[in-house]
């Protein structure tokens, strides 16, 4: 299916959309007994095979792909046998700042001039108005998009926004031309004071029955933004995820939003996931939901969360580490565990169900994915499911930050993938590495923070996108940070990456050398307001 392969033409490009999301809506309804119809409108296969063993580094871990009951006390791991892949499969003789990672995972470079989406708001995370299928709904002839917003007047730099974000949206016709038609800005999504904390964090939102919708968020409440604002602070922010059932409305003047009861939902319990008390920089956000055809009637929530137990206490095993037994060039769990800090990270993706329709009670679910000693943040994780050849694979794609790996581990700030047969499988990394898409990062000199001191040598475009989100057919959308010293808040030119049997490649025949409109998230199924639950 090429339906976004000329973003850059856009009258014959939306047309082929149209047919498309016609065609899908006739076979979504003809095929609503198969499974495979409730997959998500899949990426194009990839010209390139799976990375092969590099000669003097360690071989991947095994991973069977099987699936196990959603329920099952089992979870994944992210070795550090598998993060080695990615050194492994980088160029070490380049110029220092040349990036050097295999063009097949590295997005293409976006220019300095890149347009303002907004002139007064910084723009990041953002996500699209879907089903409980994730498809991307045009809702009355409108295209909606929710992001976090910051002001940009308002007096605090750009990395301070994270503690005064609010969700804001965005809204365009369905028929716009992604490539001169901006995004109108419809303002906060809910009203001053309402929402649960004091600042939003990243979520999904889903279209319900009839004129509803709900948002899924992350409730942060910081005790100290002021003296943030001024340059200090650093009490520990509290964090629960909740969920806002609300009214959408359009006409021919645009989209808005009402009537917001907002539900506190979860917040971490300590045995399954970290607590403030237990690590003052626990992470406890982005929840996504969605519904697995292999388990009819339920609703799962997916988020970011770290390994419960007090910061510091962990201690690598064998399991973590994951070589091969006899692999000569395996680390010793005991010098891992004595002199490298690797006990530090401890990054999961957690797992929830819903306990009632109205999606109110939930339940925690042990862990799908661990990166202890690998990692310490797996952020926004998505579940993509895909059929492939008759099978559904679910495809488990989240985001982390070079700054954020354990001692001896490298990789870019990026989109990292899993693939594997159910919600809970024992995930196999995509190129056996894990790495899906980074910006261009010259891997062999030392990892850098986009808020800190940045080596003079490193390439200028290591932090030019981040917060990574994948829609239906492989096209990514991501905000920009730095592009060569030059800060973002704006959206990133799309790009599309193409994926099948756990190997990923960018696209670069898609858009203009690979880059796609900025800000393009086009909606693949059109509804007047229907959706599944009340």
């Amino acid at each position: 299916m090429k339906s976004h392969s000329n973003p850059n033409r856009p009258r014959r490009r939306l047309r082929s959309a149209a047919a498309f999301a016609a065609a899908a809506s006739v076979a979504a309804t003809v095929l609503m007994a198969s499974p495979a119809a409730q997959a998500n409108l899949p990426a194009d296969k990839p010209a390139t095979t799976m990375p092969a063993p590099t000669p003097g580094f360690p071989l991947p871990t095994v991973h069977t792909q099987e699936a196990f009951d959603p329920a099952a006390n089992f979870t994944s791991k992210w070795t550090r046998a598998d993060a080695k892949q990615i050194m492994a499969q980088s160029n070490p003789n380049v110029a220092p700042g040349v990036n050097s990672m295999s063009p097949n995972v590295t997005m293409p470079e976006i220019p300095k001039d890149f347009p303002a989406m907004n002139d007064d708001v910084w723009v990041w995370d953002t996500w699209s108005l879907t089903d409980q299928n994730a498809n991307q709904i045009s809702y009355k002839g409108w295209d909606v998009i929710f992001s976090l917003v910051a002001d940009r007047h308002a007096g605090y730099g750009f990395d301070q926004r994270h503690w005064n974000a609010r969700i804001g949206y965005f809204f365009r016709k369905t028929n716009a031309d992604p490539a001169k038609d901006k995004w109108n800005y419809g303002g906060h999504l809910f009203l001053d004071n309402t929402s649960i904390g004091n600042t939003e964090w990243s979520g999904s939102t889903r279209l319900m029955q009839g004129d509803h919708v709900n948002v899924f968020y992350t409730a942060t409440t910081f005790y100290d933004r002021a003296e943030r604002n001024a340059g200090g602070g650093g009490i520990a922010p509290d964090a629960v995820i909740a969920k806002a059932l609300g009214n959408i409305h359009a006409d021919k003047n645009g989209v808005t939003f009402d009537g917001f009861q907002h539900t506190k939902l979860l917040e971490p319990d300590g045995k399954l996931y970290q607590t403030k008390a237990q690590n003052a920089g626990f992470a406890f956000r982005d929840p996504y939901t969605f519904e697995d055809p292999a388990h009819p009637g339920q609703t799962f929530m997916v988020f970011e969360g770290n390994t419960a137990g007090n910061r510091g206490s962990y201690k690598c095993t064998d399991a973590d580490l994951g070589y091969r037994p006899g692999d000569p060039h395996a680390e010793n769990t005991n010098t891992v565990n004595t002199t490298t800090g690797s006990w530090f990270q401890t990054a999961s993706v957690g797992l929830a169900v819903a306990d009632n329709k109205d999606l109110t009670q939930w339940h925690f679910l042990p862990p799908i994915l661990s990166a202890n000693c690998v990692n310490d943040q797996t952020e926004r994780p998505q579940i993509f499911i895909q059929n492939e050849n008759g099978q559904n694979k679910y495809y488990l794609f989240t985001i982390s930050h070079q700054f954020t790996y354990a001692d001896g581990m490298r990789g870019p700030d990026g989109v990292y993938g899993f693939v594997g047969n159910g919600v809970r499988s024992d995930f196999q990394p995509v190129n056996n590495s894990g790495l899906a898409l980074g910006s261009p990062t010259d891997l062999n000199l030392p990892a850098n923070n986009p808020s800190g001191n940045q080596s003079a040598q490193q390439n200028g475009r290591q932090f030019q996108a981040y917060s990574h989100y994948v829609q239906p057919g492989g096209l990514v959308q991501s905000f920009i940070d730095n592009v060569d010293g030059v800060r973002g808040g704006s959206l990133s030119p799309t790009v599309k990456i193409n994926f099948a049997g756990g190997v990923t490649q960018v696209d670069r025949s898609f858009g203009k050398n690979g880059l796609g409109p900025f800000g393009y998230l086009p909606t693949n199924v059109r509804v007047g307001g229907e959706g599944l639950y009340k």
